[in-house]
């Protein structure tokens, strides 16, 4: 079975080098533009598939470190309205100020 599909592969590669080899200096500096472009397309969403786990789990993890905060930030302070104090920021009593 894998056989039969690696001969055909090799032999279109074949056929686009000799068809390459055939064109002008022109054509054949547009055409491996045009196979780089290709290439490279390929190759960033070929990386973008292996990688969307990673991104997704670097996410997840972003947005519970953003939770955790938001969540000691709720805890440390206090709510008035809008505006938050946070407890560090507290004046000491008048007895132990210097």
């Amino acid at each position: 079975m894998i056989q039969p599909v690696f001969a055909g592969v090799v032999l279109a590669i074949c056929l686009v080098l000799m068809v390459r080899m055939m064109l002008g200096a022109p054509r054949r500096y547009r055409f491996d533009t045009a196979v780089r472009r290709i290439t490279a397309r390929l190759r960033r969403a070929g990386l973008s598939i292996w990688h969307w786990r990673d991104a997704r789990r670097e996410a997840e993890r972003a947005r519970k470190d953003a939770d955790e905060a938001i969540q000691r930030a709720r805890d440390r302070g206090e709510w008035d309205g809008n505006v938050y104090t946070p407890k560090a920021f507290r004046k000491p009593p008048r007895d132990k100020m210097h």
